[in-house]
């Protein structure tokens, strides 16, 4: 390479150093896990590669900044699915992933994008015991400092170097707030974008968790259930009227997501009410039977369009799977089982059933299987 070859770019370093957790003066360099490394080089060519100006264009020292630290959707992703790769396998906890799962609950709810210290504490602390891990323990101090080196999380109010001893001293009128990054929250603001990250944080890291009790912990109990929220399913009625021989009954009140009638027997009709992942067409007494199942949910937090391609024809067992996230349908129209990939069956289709991509690219990141996430660009 001919000295020609290389160009430089003047841009601010105060974003780059920060979104590496470090000082704004550096003193020292600290030798890293190749995992992390390859973090820092993604994190890198997200600050500098993409959006650095060569010297002698013309910039303000404005502009450049907002350039400095603007994130794509595949960035987000791959460093929420890369968290724990610097840590020793027989070290990792839930903490990090735990954390900002609850801070995009935050997000969702409407709530402030940065949380002080004494409220941080007070919320996350018990999260920790109850989904952080076996023998973790709760030390909300670690995430709450530690996150930094993500490239997703900032601390205001205390200078990294002073920071343990801030955290120690703070009172309950400290300014120490920590959050995501206002470009992170910009991204999670997105529906995609978010069912993919909470899809991909709980794949990753959730596996040996009732999902289910954690997300409807956060608040996120949408997540869990491709119909979202008007999606699930009755209590169970508890008690028998022993007397009268019979259940008891009980008036409920719901809500539930208006549904075109005439979709459902289009659907059904047009496989003839085959199941389009087995084919199994379920005999009845009076006839045979199937179920409409909507590829993007109704309801909240999905608001899914009701129409015919997003729309499958399956039998009652592939509807509860599918709606529970139990398998999710690749780009090549495979049906694959979510927590491993494994092949079930081509995705029959029948040639005037035009499904929207869009819809089934949303149900695969709830399933954690978007492309990002399994790794393509």
């Amino acid at each position: 390479m001919a000295l020609g070859d290389v160009v430089e770019f003047k841009i601010p370093a105060a974003p780059i150093l920060t979104a590496l957790a470090v000082g704004k003066e550096v003193r020292y360099l600290r030798l890293v896990r190749a995992a992390e490394r390859r973090r820092h080089l993604g994190l890198l060519d997200t600050l500098v590669g993409r959006n650095a100006t060569p010297v002698g264009q013309p910039t303000s020292g404005e502009t450049a900044v907002a350039a400095a630290v603007k994130l794509r959707r595949e960035d987000l992703l791959r460093a929420l699915g890369t968290l724990d790769d610097s840590v020793p396998e027989e070290s990792r906890t839930h903490h990090g992933s735990l954390t900002l799962l609850w801070s995009i609950s935050r997000l969702v709810s409407g709530q402030s994008r940065l949380v002080p210290w004494h409220d941080f504490k007070a919320e996350i602390g018990p999260l920790l015991l109850e989904f952080g891990g076996s023998g973790t323990g709760a030390a909300p101090e670690n995430p709450f400092r530690h996150l930094r080196s993500s490239g997703l999380w900032e601390v205001e109010g205390a200078d990294g170097e002073g920071l343990d001893s801030a955290l120690a001293a703070a009172s309950a009128e400290s300014d120490i707030a920590a959050g995501l990054r206002p470009e992170v929250a910009k991204l999670l603001k997105q529906p995609l974008t978010r069912a993919e990250a909470i899809g991909l944080l709980c794949t990753t890291y959730f596996q040996d968790v009732d999902q289910g009790a954690l997300l409807t912990r956060l608040g996120l109990a949408g997540y869990a259930h491709a119909s979202g929220n008007a999606g699930e399913e009755a209590e169970d009625r508890e008690g028998t009227d022993e007397a009268a021989g019979r259940g008891t009954r009980r008036p409920v009140n719901s809500s539930r997501p208006d549904r075109d009638l005439r979709l459902v027997e289009e659907i059904k009709l047009l496989y003839q009410q085959g199941c389009q992942v087995c084919g199994v067409r379920l005999e009845t007494r009076f006839g045979h039977y199937s179920e409409a199942a909507h590829i993007q949910g109704l309801g909240t937090p999905h608001d899914g369009p009701d129409k015919l391609s997003n729309l499958l024809c399956l039998c009652p067992n592939h509807h509860v799977q599918f709606d529970r996230l139990f398998f999710f349908i690749d780009e090549d129209w495979n049906v694959r089982r979510s927590r491993d990939d494994e092949l079930i069956s081509p995705l029959k289709r029948h040639p005037e059933h035009v499904i929207d991509e869009e819809c089934v690219e949303y149900h695969r990141a709830l399933c954690g299987r978007s492309r990002y996430s399994l790794g393509s660009d």
